[in-house]
């Protein structure tokens, strides 16, 4: 019987949904679906956004919602490099391809700033990113905490600074689709949006919540006349996926099932670290995300890669310059961890 593959290289979840979630569905009214919401006539975007506005202690009008956070990368992107003026958004060194693909639709111009290794982690370079954004000038700033696919997360305190250093004309993009597993704390987008009228943050059901498939992002967004404009380019007229946005309440009202979850990943981070992180020529970074990124020696590349095929086992191997001999796994179950780790000491060893 042939393996079933473990997908272990786009960082997404190999556990269980919540109860919740499974109840929710299990109990959702399909004749919802013969009908649009009618939440958009008290002048709402949907009752998930309603649950949100609650929990974040955000007002509703200041939150997007989108078809996972690409949707609202996207439109962020497209709806600010098409105003006018500069086209030129400047991105993470090492970050997700899709944000330059996404410049590119609009025929924007992506620079990229610098990302530094620091001991175990990954830092940006903030005298640096002043520097260029002064000799710049870039519509959009974007910034991913964490950033894919070095795991390093800014903290409040520097996030602040960031945007500080960022004049009112230019959008502070800011991809947080891993920021739950870095801290349960949120209330900083609460001060950063009342205090800075030019940022957007986006988030995702598809990460931390486990729900990839579900297709459901949100986001917060500072207030002003440009800001109201986008919300209502971004928004859609007649609601959401009713489903979608009932299993989105559900799975974020079980946030414990998650973190438990996470629990397992945390213990993923140092068995890779005490195993792999002491072996010749191998290096494991700090993560604060649902994947780790582990240095090798490339000469171990083509062995690696076959011993994992024929365990039915897929990892990302990064290709781009300065990570290209690193390889990115996402944390799976604990059985899933233990068999990479064991993949891995194999060859290492031989």
């Amino acid at each position: 019987m042939e393996k079933k593959m473990n997908f272990l290289d786009r960082n997404e979840f190999n556990f269980e949904p919540s109860e919740e979630v499974k109840e929710a569905y299990r109990n959702f009214d399909l004749g919802n679906f013969c009908f649009y919401t009618r939440i958009y006539d008290q002048g709402k975007k949907s009752i998930f956004s309603v649950y949100l506005s609650e929990l974040y202690g955000i007002d509703e009008s200041q939150i997007l919602l989108g078809y996972g956070a690409e949707d609202l990368l996207k439109k962020t992107v497209h709806y600010f490099l098409n105003l006018g003026g500069s086209k030129t958004m400047i991105i993470p060194q090492f970050s997700w391809w899709y944000y330059k693909s996404i410049a590119d639709e609009v025929d924007g111009t992506t620079l990229q700033y610098p990302v530094y290794e620091n001991g175990d982690t990954y830092t940006y370079d903030f005298e640096g990113l002043k520097k260029m954004i002064d000799d710049v000038n870039p519509k959009i700033v974007l910034v991913a905490s964490p950033n894919n696919p070095t795991g390093n997360a800014l903290t409040e305190a520097e996030m602040e600074q960031l945007v500080e250093m960022v004049p009112p004309t230019t959008i502070v993009l800011v991809d947080e689709a891993y920021a739950s597993f870095a801290s349960s704390d949120a209330s900083y987008i609460k001060r950063l949006i009342e205090k800075h009228p030019n940022i957007v943050v986006c988030r995702t059901l598809s990460k931390f919540y486990g729900l990839p498939g579900l297709r459901m992002g949100f986001g917060f967004v500072g207030k002003g006349p440009e800001m109201q404009r986008f919300t209502r380019y971004a928004n859609m007229y007649l609601g959401y996926d009713r489903l979608s946005e009932e299993l989105a309440i559900a799975a974020m009202k079980s946030d414990s099932h998650y973190r438990e979850v996470a629990k397992v990943m945390g213990e993923a981070r140092r068995m890779y670290t005490e195993e792999l992180g002491v072996l010749p020529g191998f290096k494991v970074y700090r993560s604060f995300a649902n994947f780790i990124l582990i240095k090798y020696p490339i000469a171990l590349k083509e062995a690696l890669q076959k011993e994992f095929a024929q365990e039915s086992y897929k990892v990302k191997f990064m290709n781009e310059p300065g990570i290209d001999t690193h390889m990115r796994i996402t944390l799976g179950r604990a059985e899933q961890n233990r068999k990479v780790c064991d993949i891995i000491l194999k060859i290492a060893k031989q």
